[in-house]
């Protein structure tokens, strides 16, 4: 009742400052479109002025006139609040009514993916999972895994392109539940999955301070943070193996871990072999010391977190039980490791 009273009130001063037959053309321009044909669908960009809505509104034919529309909008001091997006409108709609939806962001609904990313993925099964999701080929997705050629990201993540990497963005892709618009490109898909990592990190208080005093690049944080996700399923160890991994690097011994291995397997074993053991490649921590040229997998937060600030100890070694807990065994010394392995064996179910 007070949006007719009002644009009573608006549409009488016109007719009193117009007069005659331009006051019944303004009158007319103020009316709904004649109702005909079904609902228009129209599209508001973010930055889009209300002037520049009102030309689209009367281009898709929902309303008569943009002038009048414009003058409506300033004489109610509406149009600040209007949100971007895809809105169906069908003509007859009053002024208030599409104002009133606007305001809202009564947008349409458009058709989702929803996809999971779990923790300790590789790239490859995250193009596989990716593949799927879409229904593309996967080579659409590793062309920009390996290269990420394109992506907005990359500067900002610092990214560093290597020769040695298996797959650029190994590591950057953070585990994570998606929800993306089904018509979203490849490399929307990837930069969202880039996108949460920086808003992950950025949930860490002073992340990069702590980066900095610990003398790592990011790139170097999510290769210890890959090697905790893969190596540790117990939470409370994750940063007491991150302590034990970083104690290895300083004294320049050899990581030995077992998780580096697997990953330059076509197909993970329960077990790994002495000839396993001796494959060549930079990513292999028994032949080579100090961090592989990258992570290994997609560390989740709870890694990254352990990497960024690890438990402090003696410890140099660790062993996985068998009795089912999947916890550790911990020691400084090579003896005591190896009566750790022996324990560990006696323990098995």
């Amino acid at each position: 009742m007070k949006s007719a009273i009002r644009t009573v009130l608006i549409v009488i001063l016109l007719l009193a400052a117009a007069g005659g037959g331009g006051a019944w053309y303004i009158w007319n321009g103020m009316l709904p479109v004649a109702p005909a044909g079904p609902a228009v669908t129209f599209t508001i960009e973010k930055g889009m002025g209300s002037g520049e809505i009102a030309d689209l509104l009367e281009d898709k034919g929902i309303i008569r006139n943009s002038l009048f529309f414009k003058g409506y909008l300033k004489w109610t001091k509406e149009g600040a609040s209007f949100k971007a997006g895809t809105y169906n409108a069908s003509p007859g709609e009053t002024y208030d009514q599409l104002i009133a939806r606007l305001n809202q962001g009564d947008v349409i609904e458009e058709e989702t993916v929803v996809f999971t990313i779990p923790e300790g993925f590789t790239a490859k099964q995250i193009v596989g999972k990716l593949a799927a999701a879409w229904g593309r080929e996967p080579a659409e997705f590793q062309r920009l895994i390996d290269t990420g050629e394109g992506l907005q990201a990359m500067d900002a993540l610092g990214i560093p392109q290597e020769d040695k990497l298996r797959h650029r963005l190994e590591g950057y892709l953070f585990p994570e539940t998606y929800e993306l618009v089904k018509d979203s490109t490849p490399q929307e898909v990837v930069e969202a999955m880039l996108g949460q990592l920086e808003k992950k990190l950025d949930s860490i208080p002073d992340w990069q301070q702590k980066l900095k005093e610990r003398g790592l690049t990011l790139h170097q944080l999510l290769t210890v943070a890959s090697l905790v996700e893969r190596e540790v399923v117990v939470d409370s160890e994750r940063a007491l193996v991150a302590g034990v991994i970083y104690n290895r690097l300083d004294k320049g011994q050899k990581l030995e871990i077992d998780a580096t291995v697997q990953y330059l397997l076509d197909k993970q074993k329960e077990r790994l072999y002495h000839k396993d053991l001796e494959v060549e490649s930079p990513y292999n921590t028994y032949k080579n010391p100090g961090l592989p040229p990258g992570p290994i997998s997609s560390p989740g937060l709870k890694s990254i977190q352990a990497a960024l600030e690890p438990e402090a100890s003696e410890y140099f070694f660790y062993v996985t039980k068998k009795d089912g807990t999947q916890g550790h065994l911990f020691a400084a010394t090579y003896k005591e490791h190896l009566a750790n392995i022996e324990k560990s064996k006696q323990t098995a179910q």
